[in-house]
């Protein structure tokens, strides 16, 4: 079952983001946290790819081990940064050759170090296209897969962004996609405006929450400034005065706890939860929404 099926589905989705690693150390801190995420029995797991392609071979291991070892469906990231479409096709076949269904795809973002956003010169400009291309592909090949994309509900909330980005969305719709996972946002309210102008505007794709437990004031200062998105200032207080690793951990879960719980009863068909590539605050976000099967 795709991941496309089970949102079409009244069943509440659970699912995780892991990064691959970039150290043997990593490595084997990952096979552990995937094997207490596994027993969770999630319905997907997604895999981030580097920019420029960079962690194109550790994103297809990790994808192997998910599907393999856990048999837990991988949703495979994939980014139209720095690479050629020859290469992208190359990327998309390996993955369908290994029996990948599931992809999630995305613009990406720029290299580090480098200000602004450019196309590779044989490649694509827009996630639409990228999705256009999967399609493609898999039909060449006689393959039906599923595509997400993402969507922005704290920038939608912005007025001078909001019918840039649901026009965005259509495109991505009006290319192939089947489903959208949010990027960060801590406001219900920027969810529920973003699923009702895009619902007023024919975009039917089921929208998924992506939900960060932060768990430090240090991750909570970094993530606002990766994403653009303020950490609440009730959060980053209750972070910032917390005596030990324990109680930071405590208040992040309750707060992404609480934020969960009231997607969920707004009509989110599932949540997606940042991990970092540890379980502890993924494992207690479970436990208190009482999604562990």
């Amino acid at each position: 079952m795709t991941i496309r099926d089970l949102l079409a589905t009244e069943h509440t989705t659970l699912s995780y983001e892991l990064f691959p690693p970039r150290t043997p150390a990593a490595e084997e801190a990952l096979k552990s946290t995937m094997e207490v995420l596994a027993s969770t029995r999630p319905d997907f797991i997604s895999i981030t790819y580097g920019a420029s392609g960079s962690t194109r071979s550790t994103s297809r291991s990790v994808v192997q081990r998910l599907a393999d070892a856990h048999t837990i469906a991988p949703l495979a990231h994939l980014t139209c940064v720095g690479q050629s479409r020859t290469e992208l096709v190359a990327v998309i076949e390996a993955y369908l050759e290994e029996g990948v269904r599931d992809f999630l795809a995305l613009r990406g973002d720029p290299p580090q170090g480098q200000v602004d956003w450019s196309p590779h010169p044989n490649g694509l400009l827009y996630a639409s296209e990228l999705v256009a291309l999967l399609r493609e592909v898999a039909s060449a090949h006689g393959l039906d897969v599923s595509i997400g994309v993402t969507a922005f509900p704290a920038q939608h909330a912005l007025d001078q962004w909001r019918q840039q980005g649901l026009d965005v969305l259509r495109a991505k719709q009006d290319a192939g996609a089947d489903f959208a996972i949010t990027q960060v946002f801590y406001e219900v309210s920027h969810y529920e405006r973003l699923v009702c102008d895009a619902d007023a505007q024919g975009i039917g794709l089921p929208i998924v929450p992506e939900v960060m437990p932060l768990v430090s004031a240090r991750r909570a200062h970094r993530a606002a400034e990766l994403t653009g998105v303020p950490t609440p200032g009730e959060l980053l207080a209750a972070l910032e005065a917390a005596k030990d690793s324990a109680t930071a951990l405590a208040a992040g879960v309750a707060h992404a706890a609480h934020l969960s719980a009231d997607l969920v009863a707004a009509g989110a068909p599932g949540i997606h939860i940042i991990t970092f590539n540890t379980h502890e605050a993924a494992l207690a976000l479970v436990d208190a929404l009482g999604l562990r099967r």
